[in-house]
């Protein structure tokens, strides 16, 4: 094989891993661009050591190549966090995993294989979020659609910055939509920060989470969150 052929198949599965990684990185997913490439770069690499690293009648080309499955279980298994009852990163750490799919098929040379595989985990992290979300169970009964969350939180003057960042921050990693963010004096040297929410329907725990995360900030005095009732939306 000459080293176009290498290049090439390492271009491959890099762009695929890139593609991946994308819709993850938009998403604010622990695991984004960068960290998807470089899984596909690194399975392509190994796969090309593995085929054309070694030479000899002892020589196993899928020796090395067995061995990305189980090295991309123990990365996986860092992005895995237990957030209070939920556990998070299952989905980021399947994505990882068929990202290595992919660079492997990449640096094996099956390049339409490869385009199918990062066509498809694309279309799953996409297509079927909406459809897990309508056949997931109702957390509240009575609950319709775009449900709107107010979130607090307290601090004093000088950290008012710091917590807003912070409240972005926590709120990003659930599955609603930033509407506002603005702050408020309440009495002398406190100020409230508020930020409003929506999302397809209410998760009650997720919002429980990002409070506990949140709680935990010694700047953060007080923190809390509530449905807003259709009449004050409306109004």
């Amino acid at each position: 094989m000459t080293t176009w052929e290498m290049l090439l198949r390492l271009g491959t599965g890099v762009g695929l891993g890139a593609v991946i990684g994308f819709e993850r990185q938009y998403r604010a997913r622990m695991a984004g661009l960068r960290t998807n490439a470089l899984v596909a770069a690194g399975a392509t690499l190994f796969v090309l050591l593995s085929a054309h690293g070694f030479n000899g009648g002892t020589a196993d080309p899928t020796r090395v190549a067995a061995q990305i499955v189980s090295g991309i279980g123990f990365l996986g298994a860092g992005v895995i966090l237990r957030d209070g009852f939920n556990i998070r990163g299952l989905n980021t750490a399947a994505t990882l995993w068929c990202a290595a799919a992919v660079g492997s098929l990449a640096g094996a040379g099956m390049y339409s294989t490869a385009v199918a595989g990062a066509f498809v985990v694309v279309v799953v992290n996409t297509a079927l979020r909406s459809a897990a979300r309508a056949v997931d169970r109702p957390l509240t009964d009575g609950v319709g659609t775009d449900s709107l969350y107010a979130f607090t939180a307290a601090t004093d003057d000088a950290h008012e910055a710091h917590v807003r960042a912070l409240l972005v921050q926590s709120l990003t990693r659930t599955d609603f939509r930033l509407v506002s963010i603005s702050s408020h004096d309440t009495v002398a040297g406190r100020v409230e920060v508020r930020a409003e929410l929506t999302g397809d329907r209410r998760d009650d725990r997720q919002m429980e989470s990002a409070v506990s995360r949140l709680s935990l900030e010694p700047a953060v005095t007080s923190v809390g969150w509530r449905i807003v009732p259709e009449r004050e939306e409306q109004a």
